[in-house]
C-alpha cells in the first residue's frame, strides 16, 4: 500500500505513526514486512517518486468487501513497473497487458510523461 508521508523536521520519512496505529488498534501479527489486517498482509510503502504521487492523486475509488478502498489504475501500476525494472516487474506488466483493460491513451500519456515509452516498447517486443 502506498502512502503519502508528512515532512518532517529532519527530512527523514517514517512510518511509525502508521505501525502506531495499527498496534493500538490490535493489528499486532507481522509477516516478513508486511502487517497482517484482517488476515491480508499489507505492506505499507512511502511514496517515493512524482510517477508514484501522480499514481496516487488519480487513484479510483472501489469497494472491497464493503470497505471504500482507493486503488491505482493499471496503467499506472505498469508505468511503477516499467520504471523500477526488475525481472519481476516485467513479469507484472506482461500480466497487465494480459489481464486487465490497459487505457492506452491514458498509459501512453503516462509513459511519454515519465519517460517510460522506450522502455515500454523493449518490453513489449
Amino acid at each position: 500500500m502506498f502512502v503519502i508521508l508528512p515532512n518532517t523536521r529532519g527530512g527523514l520519512l517514517t512510518l511509525a505513526p502508521i505501525y502506531d496505529a495499527l498496534r493500538a488498534a490490535g493489528y499486532t501479527e507481522q509477516e516478513h514486512e508486511c502487517i497482517l489486517i484482517e488476515g491480508v498482509p499489507v505492506q505499507f510503502l512511502p511514496a517515493y517518486n512524482p510517477l508514484v504521487e501522480e499514481a496516487l492523486s488519480h487513484a479510483q475509488e472501489m469497494m472491497y468487501e464493503d470497505v471504500p478502498a482507493r486503488v491505482l489504475r493499471p496503467e499506472y501500476l505498469a508505468a511503477i513497473a516499467l520504471q523500477t525494472g526488475r525481472g519481476k516487474d516485467r513479469e507484472r506488466v506482461r500480466i497487465l497487458r494480459e489481464q486487465a483493460q490497459l487505457d492506452m491513451s491514458v498509459l501512453a500519456d503516462i509513459l511519454q510523461r515519465h519517460q517510460l515509452h522506450e522502455i515500454w516498447t523493449r518490453w513489449s517486443e
